[in-house]
């Protein structure tokens, strides 16, 4: 069933962070983010894209010229530089940044997190270009991914809402996510912010 005006306004009402699209790459966190913000009528930023952008060079060639942590300690700052923007947006960050104790943290008091969950399989599946993952470069994708599942899924878990992607298109994926927000909201006691 398609989501209503009625209940992207209530969804729009209740927001008082940044939504924040947490999970493994493959999940549709950029695709389903981007859709997200224009059905909500918010500003979408993809954390990584910012980062790459700032540092004027892609993620792979960070890896490689200065290693995880640089990369890591870039991520904090411009995670944080997105949580604080105003008026509110939708973020979508790197897999590995909800990981990260620090990253964690902030996303965990300055936004309102969203895991999109799904198979090692799906994810495989949804992955175009493997040699642009640095994780994945020159590595078997499935066997990588189950191993990045077993790791980081108690991490995801904690997430604020957990929309499970599995088998889903882009925009059924939204409509589930928009939806389970909705849901969310009517749970929560009125006057309660997020």
């Amino acid at each position: 069933m398609a989501i209503t005006q009625q209940q992207l306004n209530h969804i729009t009402e209740s927001l008082q962070l940044s939504l924040v699209l947490v999970g493994h790459m493959g999940s549709g966190k950029s695709n389903v983010g981007r859709l997200v913000a224009q059905q909500l009528g918010l500003g979408y930023a993809d954390s990584d894209k910012k980062i790459e952008k700032v540092a004027g060079i892609s993620i792979v060639d960070i890896f490689e010229l200065y290693g995880e942590d640089k990369f890591r300690e870039l991520e904090l700052r411009e995670i944080n530089t997105l949580l604080e923007h105003r008026p509110i947006q939708v973020i979508s960050v790197g897999g590995g940044a909800f990981v990260q104790p620090n990253c964690h943290e902030a996303i965990r008091q300055k936004g309102f997190s969203i895991w999109l969950q799904a198979s090692p399989e799906t994810l495989v599946s949804r992955i175009s270009n493997f040699a642009s993952r640095p994780l994945l470069k020159d590595r078997d994708p499935l066997e990588v991914l189950t191993q990045l599942s077993a790791q980081r899924d108690p991490f995801y878990e904690q997430a604020d809402l957990v929309v499970n992607t599995d088998g889903l298109e882009i925009p059924d994926s939204v409509n589930k996510v928009l939806t389970a927000l909705d849901a969310h909201f009517y749970d929560i006691p009125h006057g309660q912010s997020l």
